[in-house]
């Protein structure tokens, strides 16, 4: 089975060395409408645009985004 997005996210969580991306993990943790069932980027960026909890979560979102890409194509 293939890992949600939010699945991948949530390995950046609890880091003892907060940085941007743990913060948007922890984020959608606590957001209980992030499409967490989601693959699709568009659906993903554009619920971020329009509930972006901090100035920088979307180029977080993007560098974390490539990487999730780059291991799915790595499997």
């Amino acid at each position: 089975m293939e890992q949600t997005f939010y699945q991948f996210l949530m390995t950046y969580r609890g880091k003892l060395q907060k940085d941007v991306n743990s913060e948007l993990a922890e984020w959608a943790f606590r957001d209980h409408n992030f499409p967490k069932h989601s693959n699709s980027y568009d659906e993903i960026s554009d619920y971020l645009e329009w509930n972006s909890p901090f100035p920088s979560a979307i180029v977080a979102f993007d560098s974390i985004w490539n990487e999730y890409e780059w291991k799915k194509a790595a499997h």
